[in-house]
């Protein structure tokens, strides 16, 4: 996945990633923000994860722009 497309689309993808990461808060997906770091992080935090697998997990979000369809390699 393009993470600057993520990054730029942040409002529309949030809901998408708030359903395929449960674990993250609403809070978390404010302070997210679209900033992609802070999302790794996140990850990291809340499913105990390696950065390494944190970033795959990001790297891995496929986002259709149309139906905003998010799958993930986890």
């Amino acid at each position: 996945m393009d993470t600057n497309y993520l990054s730029a689309h942040w409002h529309q993808a949030k809901g998408k990633v708030r359903e395929q990461f449960g674990k993250l808060t609403d809070d978390d997906l404010l302070e997210i923000g679209g900033k992609i770091e802070v999302l790794v992080g996140k990850l990291q935090e809340h499913y105990d994860m390696s950065l390494e697998e944190a970033e795959a997990a990001v790297t891995g979000l496929k986002i259709d722009a149309e139906g905003m369809k998010l799958e993930t390699n986890l």
